[in-house]
């Protein structure tokens, strides 16, 4: 069965590069990915440069958030799907086996492990750095919030995590032998396209994050970044209800909605304590003593378009000495310094 507004599933999911004796397999959704992951790289970076940063540090960031993201979405997907891995006769640690649970070539990850992961890795790399985990988290927010859309897409490459039977209108079109494709059900059957709502959402998300939020209030601080996990969490909640992919259930409930639910929880949290402690402005993406003096004839740095209109001229206590002194120490060079 079609529909006038049905989502045709696609047919190409990749393309193989021959070398040598082997074949190096590019799947779109590793594409889409990496697509993910290059926009939040770039946009991140021109974000939290304009707030001070010096150039280029948000790939040294990256550096460590990434590889440590993938870890985390493969082990949460593992550790989420247990009867997938653990069983009698598994193979659980050789990666030259299929099915081991270090194959993320096989498929299964998860973005509620990316983030914690990811979150693992920016806080070494911000130790080693000197930016402050909430700066470079509240630059980060819209990026994420744009990867995560594009990986939605990987899924629609994939013919996969797609929601419940529907007879509306854009109902999604999926092949009748889909090892996902429910038993009993007539071939035609359309289904919720779950992977193009969580993309819509994000999209929203950024609009209301970058277009109405950070122009009217003081979203420094992390509090942009508690948005956007409030926001994520919403938006995931009622779709983890409607999907038809296997799931872990905790008290007759998906365990991703309980993901959803904490990340809800951790970022009205964030957002509340933030906002008592923090209600000046952030002159600094780096922790105190630690600051990049830019060079004096550029103002490449200077934040004029994200300027949080809420936010006063109010020096945070503590960071009003490592302000002056870092101004002073910077005035004699006319060249880029780390303190």
């Amino acid at each position: 069965m079609t529909a006038p507004l049905s989502i045709p599933s696609p047919s190409w999911d990749g393309f193989e590069i021959p070398l040598g004796f082997v074949t190096l397999n590019i799947h779109a959704y590793a594409l889409c990915i990496l697509a993910g992951i290059i926009v939040a790289t770039i946009w991140t970076s021109r974000r939290l440069t304009k707030r001070g940063a010096e150039p280029g540090i948000v790939l040294d960031i990256a550096l460590w958030a990434v590889p440590l993201g993938i870890v985390g979405a493969r082990l949460y997907h593992v550790f989420t799907h247990p009867s997938d891995y653990f069983y009698e006769g598994a193979n659980i640690w050789n990666p030259f086996q299929p099915g081991s649970i270090w194959a993320i070539w096989e498929g299964g990850g998860a973005i509620f492990g990316a983030l914690i992961g990811g979150a693992v890795g920016v806080l070494i790399a911000c130790r080693i750095t000197g930016v402050r985990f909430f700066s470079f988290a509240d630059a980060l927010a819209p990026g994420l919030l744009a990867a995560q859309a594009l990986g939605r897409l990987g899924n629609w490459f994939n013919h996969e995590l797609f929601g419940q039977p529907t007879t509306l209108p854009w109902g999604l079109e999926i092949e009748s032998d889909n090892p996902a494709w429910p038993a009993g059900l007539p071939d035609g059957t359309l289904f919720q396209p779950t992977f193009l709502y969580e993309m819509l959402w994000n999209i929203l998300g950024i609009i209301v994050l970058v277009a109405f939020l950070e122009r009217r209030f003081n979203m420094r601080w992390g509090k942009a970044f508690g948005f956007y996990l409030v926001w994520y969490g919403l938006g995931r909640w009622p779709l983890e209800t409607i999907r038809l992919d296997p799931s872990e259930i905790f008290l007759g409930v998906r365990v991703n909605v309980w993901a959803a639910w904490g990340a809800i929880l951790l970022g009205i949290i964030i957002i509340s304590v933030q906002n008592r402690r923090h209600v000046g402005a952030e002159l600094s993406p780096y922790t105190p003593g630690r600051e990049w003096n830019p060079p004096l004839d550029s103002d490449e740095y200077v934040d004029d378009a994200e300027v949080d209109s809420g936010a006063t001229d109010e020096i945070e206590p503590g960071d009003d000495a490592s302000v002056i002194e870092s101004s002073d120490a910077g005035a004699t060079s006319t060249t880029g310094s780390r303190a």
